[in-house]
Protein backbone atom coordinates (compact mmCIF):
# COMPACT_ATOMS: atom_id res chain seq x y z
CA UNK A 1 0.00 0.00 0.00
CA UNK A 2 1.36 3.39 -0.98
CA UNK A 3 1.35 6.21 1.53
CA UNK A 4 2.20 9.90 1.29
CA UNK A 5 3.60 11.70 4.30
CA UNK A 6 3.71 15.49 4.33
CA UNK A 7 5.94 17.80 6.33
CA UNK A 8 6.23 21.53 6.68
CA UNK A 9 3.46 24.04 7.03
CA UNK A 10 2.70 26.22 10.01
CA UNK A 11 2.13 29.88 10.77
CA UNK A 12 3.82 32.65 8.80
CA UNK A 13 3.31 36.37 8.32
CA UNK A 14 2.15 37.78 5.02
CA UNK A 15 5.07 38.13 2.64
CA UNK A 16 6.91 35.24 4.23
CA UNK A 17 7.90 31.84 2.87
CA UNK A 18 7.26 28.21 3.70
CA UNK A 19 8.33 24.92 2.20
CA UNK A 20 6.21 21.78 2.11
CA UNK A 21 7.53 18.33 1.38
CA UNK A 22 5.81 15.05 0.63
CA UNK A 23 7.34 11.59 0.47
CA UNK A 24 5.80 8.46 -0.99
CA UNK A 25 6.50 5.04 0.46
CA UNK A 26 5.38 1.51 -0.26
CA UNK A 27 5.49 -0.67 -3.32
CA UNK A 28 5.93 1.74 -6.21
CA UNK A 29 6.79 0.96 -9.79
CA UNK A 30 6.20 4.44 -11.11
CA UNK A 31 4.56 7.69 -10.13
CA UNK A 32 3.13 9.78 -12.91
CA UNK A 33 1.70 13.15 -11.94
CA UNK A 34 2.29 14.57 -8.50
CA UNK A 35 0.45 17.60 -7.30
CA UNK A 36 -0.54 19.90 -4.49
CA UNK A 37 -4.10 20.73 -3.58
CA UNK A 38 -5.45 23.03 -0.93
CA UNK A 39 -8.73 23.49 0.84
CA UNK A 40 -9.61 26.75 2.52
CA UNK A 41 -12.38 26.93 5.16
CA UNK A 42 -15.78 26.69 3.52
CA UNK A 43 -14.32 26.05 0.08
CA UNK A 44 -13.73 23.04 -2.13
CA UNK A 45 -10.35 21.39 -2.47
CA UNK A 46 -8.53 22.81 -5.47
CA UNK A 47 -5.53 21.73 -7.50
CA UNK A 48 -3.04 24.57 -7.79
CA UNK A 49 0.27 22.96 -8.75
CA UNK A 50 1.12 19.78 -10.65
CA UNK A 51 4.31 18.29 -12.04
CA UNK A 52 4.93 15.43 -14.45
CA UNK A 53 7.66 12.82 -14.32
CA UNK A 54 9.58 14.86 -16.88
CA UNK A 55 9.42 17.90 -14.63
CA UNK A 56 6.82 19.89 -16.53
CA UNK A 57 4.91 22.02 -14.04
CA UNK A 58 1.56 23.77 -14.19
CA UNK A 59 0.17 26.29 -11.75
CA UNK A 60 -3.10 27.96 -10.98
CA UNK A 61 -3.07 31.66 -11.72
CA UNK A 62 -3.49 32.42 -8.03
CA UNK A 63 -0.03 31.04 -7.19
CA UNK A 64 1.85 31.56 -10.45
CA UNK A 65 5.15 33.33 -9.87
CA UNK A 66 5.02 32.79 -6.10
CA UNK A 67 4.99 29.01 -5.67
CA UNK A 68 7.39 26.46 -7.16
CA UNK A 69 6.75 22.74 -7.31
CA UNK A 70 9.60 20.27 -7.70
CA UNK A 71 10.07 16.54 -7.46
CA UNK A 72 12.79 13.96 -6.99
CA UNK A 73 11.84 10.89 -8.99
CA UNK A 74 14.54 8.72 -7.42
CA UNK A 75 13.24 9.46 -3.92
CA UNK A 76 9.55 9.66 -4.84
CA UNK A 77 9.21 13.06 -3.25
CA UNK A 78 7.52 16.29 -4.22
CA UNK A 79 8.12 19.69 -2.66
CA UNK A 80 6.45 23.07 -2.75
CA UNK A 81 8.31 26.31 -2.15
CA UNK A 82 5.87 29.06 -1.27
CA UNK A 83 7.05 32.65 -1.35
CA UNK A 84 5.28 35.98 -0.95
CA UNK A 85 2.52 34.29 1.00
CA UNK A 86 -0.82 36.04 1.36
CA UNK A 87 -3.60 35.63 3.93
CA UNK A 88 -5.76 34.10 1.20
CA UNK A 89 -3.23 31.25 0.93
CA UNK A 90 -4.41 30.03 4.33
CA UNK A 91 -5.67 26.48 3.88
CA UNK A 92 -4.99 22.83 4.51
CA UNK A 93 -2.51 21.64 1.90
CA UNK A 94 -2.55 18.10 0.49
CA UNK A 95 -0.13 16.33 -1.79
CA UNK A 96 -1.40 13.84 -4.32
CA UNK A 97 0.25 11.14 -6.40
CA UNK A 98 -0.96 8.86 -9.17
CA UNK A 99 1.02 5.86 -10.30
CA UNK A 100 1.23 2.10 -10.30
CA UNK A 101 2.71 -0.55 -8.04
CA UNK A 102 3.70 -2.83 -10.92
CA UNK A 103 3.63 -2.80 -14.72
CA UNK A 104 0.05 -4.05 -14.55
CA UNK A 105 -2.71 -1.48 -15.00
CA UNK A 106 -4.63 -3.26 -12.25
CA UNK A 107 -2.21 -1.92 -9.66
CA UNK A 108 -2.71 1.74 -10.42
CA UNK A 109 -3.20 3.96 -7.42
CA UNK A 110 -4.05 7.48 -6.39
CA UNK A 111 -3.08 8.51 -2.89
CA UNK A 112 -3.29 11.61 -0.71
CA UNK A 113 -1.16 13.01 2.04
CA UNK A 114 -2.63 13.59 5.47
CA UNK A 115 -2.85 17.35 4.97
CA UNK A 116 -0.89 20.12 6.63
CA UNK A 117 -2.24 23.47 7.76
CA UNK A 118 -0.71 26.66 6.42
CA UNK A 119 -1.82 29.85 8.14
CA UNK A 120 -0.78 33.24 6.80
CA UNK A 121 -1.40 36.16 9.14
CA UNK A 122 -1.88 39.70 7.91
Amino acid sequence: QVQLVESGGGLVQAGGSLRLSCAASGIIFSINAMGWYRQAPGKQRELFAQITTAGDANYAESVLGRFTISRDNAKNTVSLQMNSLKPEDTAVYYCNARGSATTSKSTRFEVWGQGTLVTVSS
